[in-house]
């Protein structure tokens, strides 16, 4: 039996799909998985047997309306699949699972809980929603494969990027936290002051290294940072995924704000202290398996604008950016004192 399962994007997304096929190969190892992606994702899911990866670039050959029937086309040669199930459920995968049912092919979609988060939104209901990684379940259950929950970590590196890692965190006597500090969004973002203080107050406390990552694009920007923070090494930009998956796997520590960095954290096992604005782990996109605490955010009920956004996008409506600036350095340095990470 072949299944293939459908999420392109983002990348923290795909990443919360490992723990569901880590409890497919593990519970159904006669089963062969195809999972259709974006080719920098690859890496999440190496260590897995019987799973094959299908990357495609949606810039180039499969970009628009035809580049969604040469997807279907390429994915039809040499497989017969027997299932199919879309985890994204946007324009790109509903044309791809119309086709499938077109020809047969029984398809599950995901139950996004997108009115439940609308009312998230609206103030009328914040209640906390299920996670993402959940709803992945349900999708699987849904198609006939209930699972059980399986245990970290999910994200397992290559013996290739394990061995640098080793060699890059030789210093033994530091304590090696990583840093991720920018998001996609303004609204995900802490005021740069702010993270630069923390890395300050814990350089003060103990004898560290700081590991900076992020995007390529905001390398810039990061370097702007390193050369703040004499205690800090830029990963972002000079690594390849599966090498930064290893440093991040043997960290003590991650500090991240809502990102994909968060995501990818804790399902290497690590420990995450995450901070929130705009959007809040409520919507179901907290980092997988970490303690409620080690969310840092203002509670809604004293800033009851928040959340105000799900993904991120927008703009603060108060102007002031409270969310954020009221979240000061000194309550995360102390949160992380007290549940014993320094």
């Amino acid at each position: 039996m072949k299944v293939l399962v459908i999420r392109t994007s983002a990348m923290g997304d795909v990443a919360l799909l490992t723990p569901v096929i880590k409890s497919m190969t593990m519970q159904f190892p006669d089963i062969e998985l195809v999972i259709l992606t974006r080719p920098p994702f690859e890496s999440f899911f190496y260590s897995f047997k019987g799973v094959k990866v299908y990357s495609a670039d949606f810039k180039k050959r499969y970009s628009g309306l035809t580049g969604m029937l040469k997807i279907f086309i390429d994915l039809k040669k040499g497989n017969k699949f027997d299932h199919v199930i879309d985890l994204h459920d946007v324009v790109r995968s509903k044309i791809l699972r119309w086709l499938f049912r077109l020809t047969g092919t029984p398809v599950t979609v995901i139950e996004k809980g997108r009115s439940e988060k609308g009312h998230i939104l609206d103030g009328s209901k914040k209640v906390k929603l299920i996670h993402t990684v959940e709803r992945y379940y349900n999708a699987f259950a849904a198609a006939g494969f209930p699972l059980e929950k399986s245990d970290g970590p999910w994200i397992a590196p290559g013996a290739e990027g394990l061995k640098r890692a080793e060699n890059l965190l030789r210093e033994k006597e530091h304590l090696h936290i990583g840093v991720a500090p920018l998001a996609k969004h303004e609204l995900k973002m802490w005021p740069e002051s702010h993270i630069v203080s923390l890395m300050e107050m814990i350089a003060r406390h103990t004898k560290v290294r700081f590991w900076l990552f992020g995007g390529k694009e905001e390398t810039p920007q990061l370097i702007a940072m390193q050369n703040r923070i004499p205690e800090s090494v830029l990963v972002a930009g000079t690594l390849s995924l599966d090498e930064e998956l290893a440093i991040i796997s043997r960290l003590k520590l991650m500090i991240s704000m809502d990102s994909s960095n968060m995501h990818m954290a804790a399902l290497s096992g690590t420990k995450v202290v995450s901070v929130w604005g705009g959007t809040d782990p409520i919507t179901g996109f907290g980092a997988w398996q970490q303690p409620d605490e080690y969310s840092m955010r203002i509670p809604v009920d004293e800033l009851t604008c928040r959340p105000c956004t799900v993904y991120g996008k927008g703009t603060c409506r108060r102007g002031d950016f409270a969310c954020m600036n009221w979240l000061t350095p000194e309550m995360v340095f102390k949160k992380i004192i007290e549940i014993g990470l320094l």
